[in-house]
């Protein structure tokens, strides 16, 4: 197996998955993934789950979070980690940049 180990930001596409809404595939191998996602104020993530465990970094704006039955606002520097299979959504109060973290990657995003 080839692993990669530089992922170049000019060879990344900032791809629109909703309006108001883009993400943007980082570093990836079987185990890890990093994901730029861009929200725009208003826009809102779904409550959903998945198997993967996650980080969520606030990059830039301002959000509420629901993980599980809790809320969180959430600014610049704050981060959020999510374990497997909890539910969990996000409204973005503040235009805004978001950097997640799953361990394995996301079959899903490739």
């Amino acid at each position: 197996m080839t692993v990669k180990n530089y992922f170049p930001a000019s060879e990344g596409t900032l791809e629109p998955v909703d309006t108001g809404l883009a993400r943007k595939i980082g570093a990836f191998n079987d185990n890890l993934m990093v994901v730029e996602v861009h929200f725009e104020a208003g826009v809102t993530a779904p409550m959903h789950h998945h198997r993967h465990e996650q980080i969520t970094y606030v990059m830039s704006g301002k959000f509420e979070f629901t993980v599980g039955d809790k809320k969180y606002v959430v600014g610049a520097g704050d981060s959020l980690y999510k374990e497997p299979n909890i539910e969990h959504g996000a409204t973005c109060l503040e235009s805004g940049t978001l950097l997640d973290v799953f361990t394995p990657h996301r079959e899903d995003f490739l």
